[in-house]
């Protein structure tokens, strides 16, 4: 299987500070990639390169196959390349109603004036929180407030508006932190979701347990290079903390063919 995204030796620096130091790493359609590791290791920096918040110094990166040109790539059109990114905290605005939130800044237009087709926007943000979310309250309406959403409901939605303009590869920055056990669960439910529409998620996270529950793999970050990559049908939760903790070394009484 050919991957959806491919990066080759991606090299970032800020000022003194190496932050990608040779980075590659392939996302495949259908999967969920956990990435891994400690803060500073580099995660942020090379999603940034992927989502086109930033270029790299060197290296190169192809989506669907087509090589991307650093100096043409930004946020605009790794969106129209596919790659969505849901932040942890910044991604609605809670006192936005729900249909200007999922179409914010991608609005449809209509007439020779091209006017927000503020109906058919709302219709479709209808949709989304019934189909999508399972939500169907009688006080729940487009027009209603982010800040009526629970944690994890907030975290459908803005996955809900990935799927809905065509992401193929959707990037997840912390979405289950400060989260309850039945929030979670919802979050995992829609990240299962954009696994069986055969899109790449990246998933990012600093709880384990939630990762190892969900991922097919986790590619482990440190010093600004990948350490490790490993499936998850071979790697137990307590191996998966052992290498994050370790920066993906393996200890001597673990490798294979050595005398313990």
């Amino acid at each position: 299987m050919e991957p959806v995204v491919r990066m080759r030796n991606i090299v970032k620096t800020f000022g003194s500070v190496r932050a990608l130091q040779g980075v590659d790493l392939d996302l495949y359609g259908g999967e969920v990639l956990a990435l891994l590791g400690d803060n500073g290791a580099g995660k942020s920096t090379l999603i940034k390169i992927l989502s086109g918040l930033h270029s790299p110094d060197s290296g190169e990166m192809e989506i669907e196959g087509r090589l991307v040109d650093w100096k043409r790539y930004t946020v605009a059109v790794a969106r129209a390349s596919g790659v969505e990114t849901v932040y942890q905290e910044r991604s609605l605005g809670e006192k936005q109603p729900l249909w200007r939130n999922v179409f914010v800044g991608r609005h449809v237009l209509k007439g020779f004036f091209r006017r927000i087709d503020v109906e058919r926007e709302k219709a479709a943000t209808m949709e989304l929180l019934s189909g999508f979310l399972g939500l169907r309250g009688a006080g729940l309406n487009a027009e209603s407030q982010v800040r009526t959403l629970s944690g994890g409901e907030r975290q459908g939605l803005a996955i809900a508006r990935a799927m809905y303009f065509d992401a193929s590869i959707i990037v997840l920055d912390e979405p289950t932190t400060a989260l309850g056990a039945g929030e979670v669960r919802k979050v995992l439910s829609f990240v299962d979701r954009i696994r069986s529409e055969g899109r790449c998620c990246v998933f990012i996270s600093h709880e384990l347990h939630h990762v190892h529950e969900i991922a097919d793999r986790f590619a482990v970050m440190e010093h600004g290079r990948i350490a490790a990559v490993r499936d998850r049908s071979d790697t137990s939760l307590d191996e998966l903390a052992r290498l994050v903790l370790l920066g993906g070394a393996v200890p001597p009484t673990e490798q294979k063919g050595e005398d313990v």
